[in-house]
C-alpha cells in the first residue's frame, strides 16, 4: 500500500519506475492574482508599521486561499512533489519585514496548508474514479538574503553580513516549523553560497538529534544548487562538482540545480553533477532566461521540450520548473518524461575521498601524492608568523597564494599563537583567503591544538576541508565527541598517533594507536567512511646524536605499510620539516633529506605531506656523494650523523659553477635567438631577447622581427624535411618561453600585444572525444609557421566552435576526433556552420577521418571549403593555400574536383558490390567445435581490479613503432619499425634522439609516480544466441547481452560470413564463457598537462600524452597475456617474443567496441554496467563513449581457439533494422552509431 510505505521507501520505489515531478514557481503563480498590500495585510497585519507586499510567505497566513490555490493547480498538473510557501521562511530573510518572530509559525502554517491541498487533490481524484497518486509535501528552505562566503563589502573583503552559528539558528528554527507541520521532505535550496547550505545541513542535523524530533530521522533531505551563468559556477565560486563535494557528507536523498538557467543552459551542469552524484539528481529550471523587462518568454512546450532532451540521456530523476514556470508549464513537463526510465543510481557509493575549494580535488582519481603547502603556519614559517602577529593579513594572503603558485594542492592553516586571539584570527584569514580564487579553488587544512580554533575554521569553509587534528590523548569520549562534530560539519579528519599514554615512537605502537582510531571512527558510534580518515603517524627527527633516534624514519615508514595494508581506505599525510630538524640552516641539506624521505615513504604508502612544494629537490638529481648517506640516514642501514654534520660544513655555501662560453654563444644576438630557436635550446632565449629590448627595441618587433625570422627558418626546415616533428615542436616551446617574457613589457608599455599573424586558426576536439594529441602537434606546427592558434581543447561543443570563431574573427576552423562518432559531430560542425552562414574553411583531421569520408560525408553539409588533413606536415601547406590570395581559387577547385571524383567512385562502388541478406548471411555462419579442449573454465568468475598495476612491469611491452608514428617519424624499406629505424639514414638520428628523450620521461613517471595505470577484468558464463552472446549471473539468469554484428558482404569464396557469437557455445550445448576488460595509465595525465603548459612545454605534453597512450595498449597487452596464463589460464605457458606478442600470435582475441570486430561503441555501455567499471576504476564514457582519460582500451575476451579478428565492414538496411530490434532499440539511433558501416546512404 502506497500509503503505508515510509517517504523514503516510497520515493525509492517510485524513482526506480519513473521520473517524478515537482512543482513550479509560487512567485510566478502569485504574481497571476495581482495581489495588493491588504492582501498580505489581512486583519491581522492591518497596522504592520512596515510595508509587507512581496513577502510571499506571509500570504500563508493572510491568504491562505490563494497559496492553496497555487498548490492545488500544481497538483493537477501533474506534480508529484509540492514546494511549501516558505521559500524566505527564516528569520533572516524575515527581519526585512519586521516579521521575525513569526518564521515558526510561517514555516507551520505553509506546510500544513500544502499538506491539505494535496488531501483535497487525492480526495478530489477518488471521486472522479482515478488511480490513487500519493503526493508529498518538501519544506522548502530558502538561501536568505545573506551570504556567508561573499562579503558585502569591495574595501574589506573579509567582512560578512552574517555568522555560521547565526544561520544555524534561524536554519533550525525553520525546520521545527516544517517538521511540525507534517512536511516529507526537507528541501535545501537555490542554493548561491554553499556555506549557507552547509548552516541549513548542520541546522536540520542538529534539529534531528533533538529528543522530541528523533522521530523524523529518517526524512529524506533534498538539496539544490543555482549556477548562476554561463561561467558554470555558483555566485561564491564553486564549479556543480566542488558543490556536490562540499554538501555530500549530509547524504542528500537527492541533489540538484535549480533557478537562474533556462534547461538548455542548464544542462551542461547538471550533466557534471550526475556523472558524480551517488544519488538521485533533480532539475528544476526556469523557464528560459529572462526578457528585458525582467518576464519570461518560453512557451510550456519549449520548456517541456528542452527537459526532455537531458531527460532522455539518463542524467535525472525529478524535474519541475523554477522562476518563469506556471501550471501550464508543469503539466508539459509531466507530459513528455511520463514514459522516460530515469537516471540509474550507482550501486554502491563511490569511495574516495574528495575534498573541495572553489573545485573539486578527488583524491583517488586525481592523484598519487597530494602537497599539503605547510607555510601558512605560525610554526613552520618565520614570515607567516610575523605577519598574523603583526595582523599584516594581505601579506599573510601572499604566503598563501605563493603556495599555490609552488604547486600546493591543500593549503594548511594553522594561527596557532600565544599572544594572539587565534580563534577569532582562523576566521579572519579563511575569509580573507576565501575571497581570493586563486586561493580558495584549493581545500583547505584546518589545523590547530586547540578545538574551538579548528570549529571556527570550519564555519568560514564553504569548501569541504581536512580537520589537523584529532587524537586518543583525552581518551575515547573526547575522541568520539570530536570526530562526531567534525563528520557534522562534513570534513575529513586526520587522526595523529597519540594516545593516552602520549606519542607513538615505534612502530607496533603507532599502527595500535592507528588501528585502534580506525575501529572507533568506522564504528557505530562515529559511522565515518574509512576514505575520510587520513593517519599521521608522526615523523620524528633523526640524526640528533642520540641512537634511539635513528630509527624514527624507518619506523614511520614500516607503520605506514601496515596502515596502507591492514586500515583499507584510509590515507597517511606527516609532517616532513620534522625529520631534519637537526640540520636547520642547511637548506639545501634538508630538501635533500626530504625528498629521499619522501621517494620511501610514498612507495609505502603515503599519499600526502605537509610540505613546502618549492623546497623539494629531484631524487636522482641529489648529489651522488649525499645521496647514499641520506639513504643510510632515512632506512637506519648505520649511523651516519658525523658524515652528514662534516658534509653540512664542508657545503654551507655552493660556489656557482660557470659554463665554459660555447662558441654559438659569442655571435651576433639576431644569430643566438635563430641558433636556439633552431636548435631547441631554450636556456638563453630569455636573456637575449632582454639584451635586445633593453637596446630601445619594442617588444612587438622582437616577437615580428628576429623571433619569427628564426621560427621561418624552422617551417623551411621541416618543410623540407631537414627538421623532424620533435625539433619543431621543442623550438616551439623555446619561442613560447620568449614571447611569454616579452609580454608584460607590452602590457606595462600600453602597446597593443597583437602582433601580425599570418591568420587565426581555431583548432577544436569535438563534443564527446578526449583525444587531442593529434591536435596539438598541429597547433605547434601552425604556430611556427606563424599563425595564431586559438586551441579549444577536447569535448568542445559546436556552439563554443561557433561562437569562438565569430569572436576571434578566424581564418580557419579544424575540427578532430579520434572515435568514430566524432564523425557525425563533424557533420553536425559542418551543417551549423552553413546554417549560420559562415565563409570560414572547415579542415577535417583525427585517426578516424579520412578524404573519402570527409567528401561524401562532410563537405556536403558546407558550402565553403571542407578539407581533409592528412597529418601535422600537410597542415601548414593547405592552410596557407586556402589564405592565399593568389593560390587560393586554384586549390579550392582542385579540392572541389578531387572530392567529387571520391564521391562519384564511393556510389559506384556501392553499386557494384554484393551484399548477402542477414539470414543468408547467418546461413555461412563460422561452425566451431566446442569440447572440454576448447572450453576451459576461468580461474575466476566476477572481476578483478587492478587498482595501482605496476607501469614499470609495462615498459618492455610499449609498441615503439607506433610512438614513432605519433611524432611521424618513419623509416624507410628495410628500416621500417623499432628498432630498425634508427639505422635509417634520414630519420634515424632523430628517433633515437626522441626514443632517448622518451626513456627519461618514462623514469620520471615511474620514479616520481606522475602516471597511476587501473584496470579491471571480469570472467563470466555465456553462451551464444545467434549473433549475440549472453551472459549469466551465478543463478544462471541472464544478466547482459553483448549484440553482434555479422558480415555481409558477398565474398564470392566458401569464406565464413563471421560474428562474435561464433565464438562462443550456442545455448543449449556446454557452457562457455567471456571476459571484459578496461584499463588506463593515463590517470594524473591532465595534472602534468597543464603544469608543463603553465612552463610553455608543448614537448613534453605531447610526449607524456604518447607514452600514456603507449603505456595503455602495453598494459592491455600485458593483462591479456595473464588472462590467458593465470586468470583465466586457457594456455599452460607461452613463450613468444615481444614482436610476437604485438603481433598477436597467441591464442586468443580482446576486440573493442567501436572497432572493426563490433563497430558499434553502445556496447561499451553493457560493459561499464556489468562491471562497474566506472565506479571500480574511474574511468568514465563520454556522451559520445569515448572513454577518459584518452589512453584508455577496453575490450571483450574470447578464447576459443579459432577465435580470430576480423571486419563486419559494410552493413545493409535489413540486418540493421534486426539489430535494433534485439537491441530495444530504433534504427534511426542505431544508424547514428553505425554510419561508417553503413552499405546504404540514410
Amino acid at each position: 500500500d502506497l500509503c503505508k510505505m515510509s517517504v523514503r521507501q516510497y520515493l525509492h520505489e517510485t524513482l526506480a519506475k519513473r521520473i517524478m515531478v515537482i512543482d513550479g514557481a509560487m512567485g510566478t503563480a502569485l504574481q497571476a492574482f495581482r495581489l495588493q498590500e491588504k492582501d498580505f495585510r489581512s486583519t491581522e497585519f492591518a497596522s504592520h508599521p512596515k510595508d509587507l507586499r512581496g513577502n510571499n510567505d506571509l500570504l500563508s497566513i493572510t491568504r491562505p486561499d490563494v497559496v492553496s490555490q497555487v498548490h492545488k493547480d500544481y497538483l493537477r498538473a501533474g506534480a508529484d512533489i509540492l514546494e511549501t510557501n516558505t521559500f524566505s521562511g527564516t528569520s533572516i530573510a524575515q527581519a526585512d519585514y519586521g516579521l521575525e518572530s513569526y518564521a515558526y509559525r510561517l514555516n507551520k502554517v505553509s506546510t500544513e496548508l500544502a499538506k491539505q491541498a494535496c488531501k483535497e487533490i487525492e480526495a478530489e481524484e477518488k471521486q472522479e474514479g482515478k488511480e490513487y497518486k500519493r503526493r508529498l509535501v518538501a519544506g522548502a528552505m530558502g538561501p536568505t538574503n545573506r551570504t556567508a562566503s561573499i562579503s558585502p563589502s569591495v574595501e574589506d573583503p573579509g567582512y560578512r553580513n552574517i555568522s555560521f552559528d547565526q544561520l544555524v539558528e534561524a536554519y533550525a528554527e525553520q525546520a521545527r516549523g516544517l517538521l511540525d507541520g507534517g512536511a516529507d521532505i526537507l528541501l535545501v535550496e537555490t542554493i548561491f553560497d554553499t556555506l549557507n547550505a552547509k548552516a541549513a545541513l548542520f541546522s536540520i542535523d542538529v534539529v534531528l538529534e533533538e529528543e522530541s524530533y528523533s522521530k523524523f530521522a529518517d526524512i529524506p533531505i533534498f538539496i539544490s544548487g543555482t549556477i548562476t551563468d554561463s561561467s558554470g559556477r555558483t555566485l561564491s565560486g564553486q564549479t556543480p562538482e566542488a558543490f556536490y563535494t562540499s554538501v555530500r557528507h549530509a547524504k542528500p536523498f537527492c541533489i540538484g540545480l535549480n533557478c537562474a538557467l533556462g534547461a538548455r543552459e542548464m544542462r551542461p551542469f547538471i550533466q557534471a553533477i550526475s556523472h558524480i552524484a551517488d544519488c538521485y539528481v533533480s532539475c528544476y529550471p526556469n523557464a528560459g532566461m529572462p526578457n528585458t523587462m525582467g518576464g519570461y518568454d518560453e512557451t510550456p512546450e519549449i520548456t517541456g521540450e528542452n527537459i526532455k532532451q537531458f531527460v532522455e540521456s539518463g542524467l535525472v530523476n525529478i524535474v519541475g520548473g523554477c522562476c518563469g514556470t506556471t501550471a501550464a508549464h508543469i503539466a508539459a513537463v509531466a507530459k513528455v518524461v511520463a514514459n522516460i526510465p530515469p537516471k540509474r543510481i550507482p550501486a554502491k557509493p563511490a569511495h574516495d575521498m574528495r575534498l573541495s575549494g572553489l573545485e573539486m580535488l578527488n583524491f583517488e582519481t586525481d592523484l598519487n601524492f597530494v602537497n599539503v603547502g605547510e607555510r601558512c603556519n605560525i610554526s613552520g614559517s618565520r614570515r607567516f608568523a610575523r605577519l598574523i602577529k603583526e595582523n599584516k593579513l594581505e601579506e599573510a594572503v601572499r604566503v598563501a597564494s605563493d603556495q599555490v603558485d609552488d604547486g600546493a594542492q591543500i593549503i594548511d592553516i594553522n594561527v596557532d599563537e600565544g599572544m594572539i586571539d587565534s580563534v577569532s584570527m582562523m576566521r579572519k584569514f579563511i575569509l580573507l583567503i576565501s575571497a581570493d580564487p586563486h586561493i580558495a579553488r584549493l581545500p583547505f587544512m584546518i589545523d590547530s591544538s586547540n578545538f574551538k580554533v579548528i570549529e571556527e575554521g570550519l564555519k568560514a569553509t564553504q569548501g569541504r576541508c581536512i580537520v589537523n587534528s584529532i587524537s586518543l590523548k583525552e581518551g575515547e569520549d573526547a575522541f568520539v565527541s570530536l570526530a562526531r562534530t567534525v563528520k557534522r560539519y562534513g570534513a575529513a579528519i586526520l587522526v595523529m598517533a597519540f594516545d593516552e599514554e602520549g606519542q607513538a615512537v615505534e612502530s607496533d605502537r603507532k599502527f595500535a594507536i592507528c588501528k585502534r582510531s580506525y575501529d572507533i571512527l568506522t564504528g557505530p558510534r562515529v559511522g565515518m567512511e574509512p576514505h575520510d580518515i587520513i593517519f599521521d603517524p608522526n615523523i620524528l627527527t633523526i640524526c640528533t646524536g642520540m641512537e634511539e633516534h635513528n630509527a624514527y624514519g624507518l619506523n614511520f615508514l614500516n607503520a605506514i605499510k601496515r596502515i596502507r595494508t591492514e586500515l583499507p581506505g584510509s590515507h597517511i599525510s606527516g609532517g616532513l620539516s620534522n625529520l631534519s630538524f637537526s640540520f636547520r640552516g642547511n637548506e639545501s641539506l634538508r630538501r635533500a633529506m626530504h625528498t629521499v624521505f619522501l621517494y620511501h615513504a610514498i612507495k609505502e604508502g603515503m599519499d600526502m605531506g605537509i610540505v613546502n612544494p618549492g623546497q623539494l629537490d629531484v631524487y636522482d638529481e641529489i648529489p651522488p656523494n649525499l645521496l647514499p648517506l641520506l639513504e643510510d640516514a632515512v632506512l637506519n642501514h648505520r649511523d651516519v650523523t658525523e658524515a652528514l654534520l662534516e658534509y653540512a660544513n664542508a657545503n654551507k655555501s655552493t660556489a656557482t659553477q660557470q659554463t665554459a662560453t660555447k662558441e654559438w654563444r659569442t655571435k651576433e644576438v639576431n644569430e643566438r635567438i635563430s641558433y636556439s630557436l633552431v636548435k631547441g635550446i631554450d636556456e638563453f632565449v630569455v636573456q637575449d631577447v632582454e639584451e635586445i629590448r633593453v637596446s630601445g627595441v619594442e617588444p612587438l618587433n622582437i616577437i615580428e622581427g628576429p623571433l619569427m625570422n628564426g621560427m621561418g627558418i624552422v617551417g623551411e626546415l621541416f618543410g623540407s624535411g631537414k627538421m623532424f616533428l620533435p625539433q619543431v615542436i621543442k623550438s616551439a616551446r623555446v619561442m613560447k618561453k620568449a614571447v611569454a617574457h616579452l609580454i608584460p613589457f607590452m602590457k606595462q608599455e600600453g602597446d597593443s600585444d597583437e602582433r601580425t599573424y599570418a591568420g587565426t586558426v581555431v583548432l577544436a576536439t569535438v563534443k564527446g572525444d578526449v583525444h587531442d594529441i593529434g591536435k596539438n602537434i598541429v597547433g605547434v606546427v601552425l604556430g611556427c609557421n606563424n599563425y595564431k592558434i586559438i586551441d579549444l581543447g577536447v569535448m568542445t561543443p559546436c556552439k563554443k566552435i561557433l561562437d569562438t570563431v565569430i569572436e576571434e574573427k578566424a581564418d580557419v576552423v579544424g575540427l578532430s576526433g579520434l572515435i568514430t562518432p566524432s564523425l557525425d559531430e563533424m557533420i553536425h560542425v559542418a551543417s551549423e556552420m552553413k546554417r549560420i552562414s559562415m565563409k570560414v574553411p572547415l579542415l577535417i583531421g583525427g585517426a578516424t577521418t579520412s578524404r573519402l569520408h570527409t567528401a561524401v560525408k562532410v563537405a556536403p553539409n558546407y558550402d565553403q571549403p571542407t578539407v581533409h588533413v592528412l597529418d601535422a606536415s600537410r597542415s601548414v601547406t593547405v592552410v596557407s593555400s586556402l589564405l592565399d590570395n593568389i593560390l587560393r581559387d586554384e586549390f579550392i577547385e582542385d579540392i572541389k574536383e578531387q572530392y567529387e571524383e571520391l564521391r562519384e567512385d564511393y556510389l559506384d562502388g556501392l553499386s557494384d558490390r554484393r551484399y548477402l541478406s542477414i539470414e543468408d548471411a547467418r546461413k555461412r555462419s563460422l561452425v566451431l567445435h566446442f569440447d572440454d579442449e576448447t572450453i576451459k573454465k576461468p580461474n575466476v568468475i566476477g572481476t578483478m581490479v587492478f587498482d595501482d598495476y605496476s607501469i614499470e612491469s609495462l615498459l618492455p611491452l610499449i609498441d615503439w613503432t607506433q610512438f614513432f608514428n605519433v611524432w611521424q617519424l618513419r623509416g624507410k624499406y628495410p628500416n621500417r619499425g623499432y628498432p630498425k629505424i634508427f639505422k635509417d639514414k634520414s630519420v634515424g638520428p632523430e628517433a633515437q634522439k626522441l626514443f632517448d628523450e622518451a626513456q627519461v620521461m618514462l623514469k620520471r613517471i615511474v620514479n616520481e609516480k606522475l602516471l597511476k595505470a587501473r584496470g579491471i577484468v571480469g570472467f563470466y558464463r555465456s553462451n551464444s544466441v545467434g549473433d549475440d552472446v549472453e551472459v549469466y549471473g551465478e543463478d544462471g539468469d541472464r544478466i547482459a547481452t553483448f549484440y553482434g554484428l555479422r558480415q555481409q558482404e558477398d565474398m564470392d569464396s566458401d569464406a565464413p560470413h563471421i560474428a562474435i557469437g561464433d565464438f562462443v557455445a550456442p545455448k543449449g550445448t556446454k557452457e562457455d564463457y567471456i571476459g571484459l576488460f578496461a584499463v588506463s595509465a593515463g590517470f594524473g595525465i591532465e595534472e602534468l598537462a597543464k603544469q608543463f603548459e603553465a612552463e610553455n612545454d608543448d614537448y613534453s605534453i605531447i610526449m607524456v600524452k604518447a607514452l600514456a597512450d603507449r603505456l595503455s595498449e602495453a598494459f592491455a597487452e600485458k593483462l591479456h597475456q595473464e588472462v590467458r596464463t593465470k586468470h583465466w589460464g586457457y594456455v599452460n605457458e607461452e613463450t613468444f617474443s615481444r614482436e610476437d606478442l604485438l603481433h598477436e600470435k597467441y591464442q586468443g582475441i580482446r576486440p573493442a567496441p567501436g572497432y572493426p570486430v563490433q563497430p558499434d561503441h553502445t556496447e561499451k555501455i553493457t560493459m561499464w554496467k556489468l562491471m562497474d567499471i566506472e565506479e571500480k576504476t574511474g574511468i568514465q564514457l563520454t556522451e559520445s563513449l569515448a572513454m577518459y582519460p584518452a589512453a584508455s582500451v577496453s575490450g571483450l575476451y574470447f578464447a576459443h581457439p579459432r577465435s580470430e579478428y576480423f571486419s563486419v565492414g559494410k552493413l545493409t538496411k535489413d540486418q540493421i533494422a534486426d539489430y535494433a530490434q534485439r537491441k530495444n532499440s530504433s534504427v534511426e539511433v542505431v544508424e547514428r552509431w553505425m554510419r561508417s558501416n553503413l552499405a546504404y546512404d540514410c
